[in-house]
């Protein structure tokens, strides 16, 4: 397909690991100019390093998304070093699945949920959206996830806050309309990201498994012993249990590699054989 990356403007948030570590080295391999940003400095620094030993183009700054000031530092740093910002990627974001009986232990994490997964993709927007009416054109990508489709037991907070990224995405969309264009991403579960270590109850994941919910923790219980059987863990098996998170930084790649004029507004990316019911 015709190369539309070369020489694009593409800020990521939460590239220190994950998706937006990934993200950003597929980016810059294709010849983009990467603005990576992360919370975690030394992490951030690794992205950074490993990306220009492969003669990536990148600059980073440490940026906490909550704080509208950073938000906006980061967007002025990507023009200031760059000369413009064709693609925000709000991906930055935390887990914290509790039930409601846990508030106790888990308020201080939902507080924080609320902050990066909701306010710091409202500052991303807000951070780029002049400099894009500005040049004319641009394209924000948002991290939401299937647990934003419906409420489940065990989500409430985390889920809350990805329907409102659901909500931002459409209305930005619809207010933008041959502006800027919107891809709202919605991920199932993709252990190898380390998203799961905000979780502060293990059974709350339990909500968006159903009836599925003992057979695949017991998958889980296995995958941490390294005992998941070989043809599970194979992509070319239709039963393959869960998301390398390759497989989905290919397809924000995908969404980003378009012509201006044509806009991929949505991808929901799943393991075929996950076990998640919404």
């Amino acid at each position: 397909m015709t190369d539309y990356m070369k020489g694009k403007v593409i800020v990521v948030t939460g590239a220190a690991g994950g998706f937006g570590r990934l993200v950003s080295e597929k980016a810059a391999a294709l010849g983009a100019r990467v603005v990576a940003a992360d919370i975690n400095e030394m992490l951030l620094n690794e992205t950074v390093g490993q990306i220009r030993a492969s003669n990536g183009q990148i600059t980073g700054l440490k940026t906490d998304v909550s704080s509208r000031e950073q938000s906006d530092a980061l967007a002025k740093h990507a023009i200031e070093t760059f000369g413009s910002i064709d693609v925000m990627i709000n991906n930055a974001g935390i887990m914290p699945l509790a039930f409601f009986a846990d508030h106790a232990a888990a308020k201080d994490a939902w507080e924080r949920c609320i902050d990066i997964n909701f306010k710091g993709v409202l500052n991303g927007i807000s951070a780029v959206y002049d400099q894009m009416i500005l040049q004319g054109r641009g394209q924000v990508i948002n991290l939401s996830s299937i647990y934003g489709n419906f409420p489940v037991a065990g989500g409430g907070v985390y889920g809350a806050t990805k329907a409102a990224v659901d909500f931002l995405s459409e209305s930005l969309r619809q207010e933008t309309q041959g502006k800027i264009k919107v891809t709202n991403v919605k991920p199932t579960g993709v252990p190898a990201t380390g998203l799961g270590a905000g979780v502060i109850n293990p059974m709350a994941v339990s909500g968006i498994l159903g009836g599925n919910a003992e057979a695949y923790m017991g998958r889980f219980a296995q995958a941490a012993e390294g005992k998941v059987p070989a043809e599970l863990m194979d992509p070319e098996n239709i039963e393959y249990y869960a998301l390398d998170p390759a497989f989905l930084a290919d397809q924000i790649i995908y969404a980003i590699n378009q012509p201006w004029g044509v806009s991929i507004s949505e991808i929901t990316v799943r393991a075929s054989g996950d076990a998640y019911v919404i």
